[in-house]
């Protein structure tokens, strides 16, 4: 899970939730973060700004002392596109499940993930096959704030378009494109 923290040591979007406050019907849960939050989500993203951002979460047990926390992060961030520099807006809309498990029981699914995928010939294979080990609780609550937050930053483009730019390539001339052979001539006779 992201861990990132602002100046004050607290993560930017921070929801923590009591394992012990999860009942055995679940719980829905319905956040939103604040302008200053979203700032902070904004910077540590790397975007120009986070117009909203709400997370929608069910939390159900899973036996004594585990929880599944399926749901969706929804967002409208301004990202920069990458052929035009023109900031635009783009609707972020990721669906999420995560297990949570006791901080060493989690520790030890993901040892013992991480040793199945080193012993396999096929590593890649091996890793695409494994199932996500279950993320830790510590102290007793899980932070749903950072789990949006890593949602979030999954469901961004690394290389956003403003709808409707094009890349266009320079082209010196409109008839045939010359041979890269035919360039070095040119450069030779000049």
């Amino acid at each position: 899970m992201i861990e990132a923290h602002d100046s004050t040591g607290a993560p930017p979007f921070f929801r923590p939730l009591a394992v012990e406050s999860v009942g055995e019907n679940g719980l829905r849960l319905d956040l939103e973060a604040s302008e200053a939050e979203c700032a902070a989500l904004a910077a540590q993203d790397g975007l120009i700004a986070i117009r909203r951002l709400r997370v929608e979460a069910d939390v159900t047990r899973r036996g004594r002392d585990r929880l599944l926390v399926r749901g969706r992060v929804g967002a409208i961030v301004t990202q920069s596109c990458v052929v035009s520099l023109e900031p635009f807006d783009s609707e972020i809309d990721e669906e999420f499940e995560v297990e949570f498990a006791p901080e060493a029981e989690a520790e030890a699914a993901y040892a013992q993930a991480m040793a199945a995928i080193e012993a396999a010939h096929d590593k890649a294979a091996a890793l695409a096959a494994q199932p996500d080990p279950p993320d830790p609780i510590i102290g007793g609550r899980i932070d749903l704030g950072a789990l949006a937050a890593e949602f979030l930053a999954l469901g961004l483009d690394p290389y956003p378009r403003k709808p409707g730019v094009q890349f266009a390539p320079l082209i010196e001339d409109a008839g045939e494109e010359p041979s890269p052979f035919a360039a070095l001539a040119k450069l030779k006779k000049e």
